[in-house]
């Protein structure tokens, strides 16, 4: 059987980048995964990937461990939609072990040049998915992890937290992540359930892919290092580690660059790299564990 026989899993945001990578390792290591997004036919996004494609991976990839992937649409931006998702799977698996704070909404616009001032407010759709999105999902997730007495509450981050990357909005709602998993795992801890950011760096998503082949003067910014990049399973692997922790509650409340927890368990990349930590030139976390 595999490290996560038996979890049930959550990853919001999973037709592509992060939310996918994550989806396929956690499912390969034996968890039932339910990937939510909101492409469900090939080509109504300008990006590759739906959440029937994760999900069928998801199913290749833990076929020999008893992991699957369960494909949900789901728009974040919609209370009732993410109400449905948790009942959907609290009806069909009776628990949840771990959700995964991924959906973000990226404005069009975010890595072009220009003042707050200059860029329309709709960029705020970024706090509706990204920063409230990710309040309600736990709110649901925490209404089936506090009766178990058990999870894990994951939120998926950066050193935009702490360090200028890209804008105003895009910062605030990071740091507002950050903030918000850390008063989570001050009500959480009475029931045994954890909550945790983590911290990204440059992560070879579709998104990043095409963005630095077609924006002129993107590559070799603070943000975009090639030599400090990941793969879109190396936080994937990260997470199935802290799962399948039995003491995983000495890390809530806390902030976490993804690269350490990897150092600490050992993590590497699928090509064999060790991922380096940007502490030194990015910022380090505010939030320390409750």
């Amino acid at each position: 059987m595999g490290t996560l026989t038996g979890k049930v899993a959550v990853v919001t945001g999973a037709s592509r980048g992060i939310g996918k990578g994550i989806a396929m390792v956690l499912a390969e290591q034996g968890a039932t995964v339910y990937v939510t997004g909101r492409t469900v036919t090939k080509g109504e996004y300008p990006l590759p990937g739906t959440v029937g494609e994760t999900a069928e991976e998801c199913n290749r990839r833990g076929a020999a461990e008893g992991g699957s992937g369960i494909a949900v649409q789901v728009d974040h931006a919609d209370d009732g939609q993410i109400a449905a998702l948790f009942e959907q799977v609290r009806r069909e698996q009776g628990r949840l072990d771990l959700l995964v704070n991924n959906a973000f909404q990226l404005s069009e616009d975010l890595v072009l040049p220009g003042g707050f001032w200059e860029k329309p407010l709709s960029n705020l759709e970024m706090m509706q998915v990204g920063l409230r999105s990710n309040y309600i999902a736990a709110w649901h997730a925490a209404q089936i992890m506090v009766p178990q007495g058990s999870g894990l509450i994951a939120a998926i981050c950066g050193y935009a937290a702490v360090s200028y990357t890209y804008g105003v909005v895009f910062g605030t709602v990071k740091s507002g992540v950050d903030r918000m998993a850390r008063d989570m795992a001050i009500e959480l801890k009475p029931h045994n359930v954890a909550s945790i950011s983590l911290w990204q760096g440059l992560t070879m998503t579709e998104r990043a892919e095409h963005n630095l082949a077609t924006i002129p003067g993107l590559k070799g910014g603070a943000a975009t290092q090639m030599e400090d990049r990941s793969s879109v399973e190396h936080p994937g692997r990260v997470l199935a580690a802290l799962l399948a922790d039995p003491d995983i509650m000495r890390k809530s409340g806390g902030t976490w660059i993804t690269a350490e927890v990897a150092q600490e368990y050992g993590i590497v990349d699928i090509d064999g790299r060790t991922i380096p930590s940007l502490r030194e030139k990015r910022g380090s976390p505010i939030w320390q564990p409750v």
